[in-house]
């Protein structure tokens, strides 16, 4: 060998290991970028996104099971999800071939602490297309952006693997087009087994297949077409090098023998399965398991339940099959888990047929137990929602956040708020009687429990701190009045009576309430009102019927003709017996106020500790603590009823001003029930043009109806013009329903989620669509400012008990106090 000659074969060897080397060390920083990416993907490029769809969807879903034609329908539309990712075009070139392509998605099925959850992690350049492709097959579901989950135990055991198949792409997978029922239930059943303190993820990382994934198929079937077996067609004939050997005679007549063969019947449905496939979008999948568990035996248990809930769509004749593939690098499996990432190695081709089949959203039909299910569906807004008023709170709907308002003069058709206990209904009336204190509205808040008027109170701006009046029964050192027999005027006296039986048919049974107690009651309580200026009180009723004398001096300032006819032709005509009998059957529904002392040195004062009108006009703010625990049901009962007429007569009295001075004033009632009489029609329907705006609200329908009789409920429900809906019971949702439907069902209104609240405004006086509304959380209160305003509230406007129980005592003729000398009752001042 000459020396050039062994020159060049050394400079070729060496040119060849240089090769090598910059191939090898292309590949090796391959491997680096990819991990780079990956990491840097997952961390800053991905978002997590958890699929909730609502279990019912129409009115019949539940109450009869599903054909497999139904069932197959609901699966189709991931068909076109799929298809839309399926028809993105692929990256390619050195930047994909060097880092990875970054068109991946992740399609998850995790159980964790016995909740399965549907999760999809895309890179964020691809959510709006993803939310966009995903609600237009799906559009009750709800996509939330969340933070990524983690089922690892810090001292559990982890295994995990692959599914690949085992024979060629070209070949299909059984599809949901081909069974009964849902596939997918026997994958999402054996996660529901899954113990507690177990996880379990099943990830589908897919992204569309180049073009060239169908040639195989294509050219296998074009091949069996002409008489070739399946694995002739695979080769793409007899061999390479067989032609080289074989005559073309032998050749011709081994191409006529093809000619005539027939395929078999399991050949003719695996060249169908393989048109089928290659005609429809494909994808490239790696299904990747990955189970969390505290002992090693429970993890292998775990994984084999999943796995074997895929052999279901195995084909072994004619089609293709799964078979499982654990890898030797643990930490790998678990890395490529965490950032979703790719694995050439596991890669498989389906298309949007196969994929739906092993990867959907639940459907009505499915009944496996733990679906984190969509508790209720989400509805948009109309597009008239007001953008400016009060603040309600705000919708979310396919990624898009509208706030909702109300205007002032669609609040005067007043609001209606219902919800069960832990709803959130205080959250949101303190939110919204803050605004309207915040805005220098006039408000007053009656409240039976006493931590809303508390929470209220310790948000209250400085400017508006002189304005609070806190009014608390149970604070018996300094009470404060509250006359029941106080007329604005001449002309309110008969509504004042009026309201006042209307609240002891409220107070009592109505066998205990009769048309006798209500005459005889009628005709005393006016009597007291016979001087305005100066009116009796209900405690001095039982001295009225004792003691004639004091009877005689009011009975002398009547002057209605029919009071006066009361008491001188039927009073006077009556035998002792009959007055004794009836005048007690009247002194024992009073008697049980007269004789609480509380309540007593409340309803005794002459005169109110403020002035409701004022309080209206100059938009102050009332507080009212009605705590049962502190004050006694029926107490706040009558004391929340008393507090609503006169409120109501307040505004009824703004007659006397034109109807562009009368400043708004909104009421806030919860356990509303309480609290008003069947009056409460009069009141939402005139109340508007006195502006004053109600807020009613309370736990159930129920709560409405006394003896049968649905007069409260049934003025609320025609005359309210908004309603806000939180979870109900299941007889709410008859009533309801009604309102409500067909955006929102039964299900939806009894499974609303906490603080969310279906929603039916009324925007410029007309009735919109119902729509899905979550609240906003309201300002923490200051404990410091709320002790401070009760103890300025209290001085302002209360009493020292001493003095009250000294008048009282003297006008109603319980007696003096220790020391003093008995005096005369008072007599009203004649006029």
């Amino acid at each position: 060998m000459t020396p050039e000659i062994e020159l060049i074969i050394r400079l070729s060897v060496l040119f060849a290991v240089f090769v090598c080397f910059c191939i090898a060390a292309l590949f090796l920083f391959r491997v680096y970028f990819r991990s780079r990416s990956r990491m840097r993907g997952g961390k800053d490029e991905q978002i997590t996104l958890r699929v909730l769809v609502p279990k019912f969807r129409n009115e019949g879903d539940g109450k009869q099971d599903q054909t497999s034609q139904q069932i197959q329908e609901d699966i189709s539309i991931t068909e076109t999800f799929f298809g839309a990712i399926g028809g993105l075009k692929a990256q390619k070139g050195f930047s994909a071939w060097l880092h990875g392509r970054t068109d991946t998605f992740s399609l998850e099925l995790v159980t964790h602490e016995k909740v399965i959850t549907f999760y999809i992690t895309v890179p964020r350049v691809h959510k709006d297309f993803l939310e966009q492709q995903l609600l237009a097959q799906y559009s009750d579901a709800v996509i939330e952006e969340v933070e990524d989950f983690n089922m690892f135990s810090p001292t559990g055991t982890i295994v995990g693997g692959y599914l690949q198949f085992k024979r060629e792409n070209a070949l299909p997978i059984k599809t949901y087009k081909e069974m009964d029922g849902d596939p997918m239930n026997a994958i999402t059943n054996a996660m529901s087994k899954i113990p507690e303190g177990d996880g379990v993820a099943i990830q589908f990382v897919i992204r569309s297949a180049p073009a060239a994934w169908r040639k195989m198929g294509l050219r296998i079937v074009k091949n069996m077409q002409k008489g070739m077996d399946y694995k002739q067609a695979l080769k793409g004939g007899d061999g390479f090098f067989k032609g080289w050997f074989q005559s073309k005679e032998d050749a011709d007549k081994e191409a006529q023998k093809r000619r005539e063969r027939k395929m078999s019947q399991a050949e003719e449905k695996m060249v169908q399965g393989m048109e089928n496939k290659v005609s429809k979008a494909g994808l490239e999948v790696n299904i990747r398991i990955v189970v969390s568990a505290a002992q090693p035996a429970s993890a292998e248990a775990d994984l084999n339940e999943i796995l074997q809930a895929f052999s279901q769509y195995n084909i072994y004749e004619y089609g293709n099959a799964f078979k499982k593939a654990i890898p030797s690098k643990k930490k790998k499996l678990v890395h490529d888990f965490i950032y979703r990432a790719f694995d050439e190695k596991y890669r498989m081709v389906m298309n949007t047929e196969e994929l739906s089949s092993i990867w959907h959203l639940p459907l009505v039909s499915t009944e496996t137990p733990n679906i984190r299910w969509l508790l209720a569906r989400i509805a948009p807004p109309p597009p008239t929602i007001p953008a400016e008023g009060l603040h309600l709170g705000y919708n979310t709907y396919r990624g898009a956040r509208t706030e909702i308002f109300a205007n002032d003069e669609d609040r005067m058709r007043h609001m209606y708020v219902i919800g069960k206990t832990g709803s959130g209904k205080s959250y949101l009336l303190r939110y919204l009687a803050l605004q309207d204190i915040k805005a220098g509205k006039g408000v007053a808040v009656i409240d039976p429990h006493g931590d809303l008027v508390d929470d209220i109170m310790g948000s209250i701006p400085k400017d508006r701190i002189d304005d609070v009046i806190y009014f608390n029964p149970s604070d018996q050192d300094r009470p404060m009045g509250l006359n029941m027999l106080e007329a604005a005027d001449e002309s309110m006296k008969d509504f004042v009576v009026q309201e006042m039986i209307s609240i002891f048919y409220m107070l009592f049974p109505p066998e205990m309430i009769g048309p006798m107690f209500e005459h005889n009651m009628r005709n005393y309580m006016l009597t007291l009102m016979a001087d305005v200026e100066n009116p009796g009180t209900i405690v001095e009723i039982p001295r009225m019927i004792a003691d004639e004398d004091f009877q005689k001096k009011w009975v002398d300032k009547v002057k209605d003709p029919v009071v006066r006819s009361f008491w001188e032709d039927e009073m006077a005509k009556t035998s002792d017996y009959h007055k004794s009998e009836m005048l007690g059957y009247l002194v024992s529904k009073v008697g049980r106020f007269v004789e609480n002392e509380m309540m007593r040195n409340i309803i005794g004062q002459t005169k109110s500790a403020f002035d409701f009108r004022e309080v209206m006009d100059e938009s102050k703010i009332l507080l009212v603590n009605l705590s049962k625990g502190q004050t006694g049901e029926v107490n706040a009962n009558l004391l929340g009823l008393i507090l609503v007429s006169k409120l109501q007569m307040a505004a009824f009295t703004r007659a006397n001003i034109p109807e562009e001075e009368r400043k708004d004033f909104f009421l806030y009632i919860d356990e509303f029930q309480n609290f008003v009489t069947p009056s409460i029609a009069t009141i939402l329907s005139e109340a508007r043009k006195y502006r004053l705006g109600l807020v009613l609200a309370h736990q159930y329908m129920g709560q409405l109806v006394k003896d049968g009789k649905t007069e409260i409920r049934d003025a609320v429900l025609g005359n309210v013009g908004s309603m806000l809906v939180a979870r109900v019971g299941p007889e709410d949702t008859e009533v309801l329903g009604k309102v409500f439907e067909p955006t929102f069902g039964p299900y939806d209104l009894m499974n609303t989620d906490k603080f969310t609240w279906n929603v039916k405004l009324i925007i410029d006086n007309t009735q919109e669509k119902p729509f899905t509304m979550k609240a906003v959380p309201p300002e923490k209160p200051n404990p410091k400012l709320i002790s401070a305003l009760k103890d300025v509230s209290r001085l302002t406007h209360g009493r020292p008990k001493e003095l009250v129980e000294r008048e009282i005592a003297i006008r109603a003729g319980l007696g003096v106090a220790a020391g003093e000398k008995k005096q005369p009752a008072p007599v009203p001042p004649s006029r």
